[in-house]
Formats: C-alpha cells, sequence, structure tokens
C-alpha cells in the first residue's frame, strides 16, 4: 500500500469513526408516575398505557422506554415523595396519572391539585416535559369494579399520550 492509499484509508476510517451515531436519534426515557391504573391493575403492565405506549411510540420509529413507576392504592402526596427516586435525570418525558386515589381516600380537591402543581414544577425545574393525564373517565373505560381501566381503555390512552408525544416531539426531544 502506497503512502497515499494508506492516508485515504486513514482518512475515510477517521472521518467514519466520528460521523458513527451522526443521525442516530436519542433514546426517548419516559416514565409514567401513578398508582394502580398506571400499574395495570386488573390487566397486567403488559396491557396498562405505559406498556401499549411503549409498543406505539418504536413502531413509529422512536427509540422509546417506557418505565412504569405506578403503585397501587397511591395518592399525589405518595407521587410526590417518590419523584427522586422513581424519575431519574436521563427522563425526557413524565407522564402524570394522578387517578382518584386522593378522592377516594378523602384528600381534599385543593390538597390534590397542590400535590398535582408540585409535581410539575419540580419535573420541570429538572427540564423535564410533563403529560398530566387526568381528564373525566368515561364508564365505558372502566372495568366491572368502576374504578379500573379495561385493556381497552389502556390502549385508547396510550394512543392519545403517543399522538401528543408526537405532535410535541421537537419541544420534548430534538434529537429523538
Amino acid at each position: 500500500m502506497t503512502m497515499q492509499h494508506w492516508l485515504r484509508w486513514l482518512s475515510a476510517a477517521v472521518l467514519l469513526a466520528l460521523t458513527a451515531g451522526f443521525g442516530q436519534a436519542a433514546t426517548l426515557n419516559i416514565v409514567a408516575i401513578g398508582a394502580s391504573n398506571t400499574w395495570g391493575w386488573g390487566v397486567g403492565p403488559r396491557y396498562a398505557y405505559p406498556a401499549q405506549l411503549q409498543r406505539i411510540l418504536r413502531r413509529r420509529g422512536i427509540d422509546a422506554n417506557v418505565a412504569n413507576a405506578g403503585i397501587v392504592a397511591n395518592t399525589t402526596a405518595g407521587m410526590l415523595s417518590r419523584l427522586s427516586k422513581d424519575v431519574s435525570n436521563s427522563t425526557d418525558i413524565v407522564v402524570l396519572q394522578p387517578g382518584t386515589n386522593d378522592r377516594r381516600f378523602g384528600v381534599t380537591e385543593e390538597q390534590r391539585a397542590a400535590n398535582i402543581a408540585e409535581i410539575v414544577r419540580r419535573l420541570r425545574r429538572r427540564d423535564i416535559y410533563v403529560i398530566v393525564y387526568d381528564p373525566p373517565i368515561p364508564p365505558s373505560y372502566l372495568q366491572f369494579d368502576g374504578i379500573h381501566f379495561t385493556i381497552a381503555a389502556h390502549a385508547k390512552i396510550a394512543a392519545t399520550l403517543a399522538a401528543k408525544i408526537l405532535r410535541d416531539k421537537k419541544d420534548v426531544c430534538g434529537s429523538c
């Protein structure tokens, strides 16, 4: 190999090494925090909206990891107390699904709203995009107990969240 060929080969190798990974999307790290519905009570974690959200985003070409931080019987005060444990600094998005345990356990609407606002404030202070999923839940979304989501409801919720994330992607994670 002549010196000229060797220098061309070396230049190509260096260029390849420098551009390796260029243009590849970063992993989108999402944490779903909530109570039994987030965990997947009655349907199992595999069919809960966090797992379905991960599958939808991956099918859409986004390298997403969705961690399920649902804890059965948790309240917004419990969610607030475990933020630093459940939401790492590498998290891009938190989906907060506060659920109805506060109402069931006698927490006032004012305290519930204050807890949700504080969760959002703490996460935004860490530059984490927050989606609060707390719409009125139609009875058709609920299992026989009137509390927990059906598999179909989890699928609809995951699709709704995925659409929001895809729509807001440039604001959430420019490289994912």
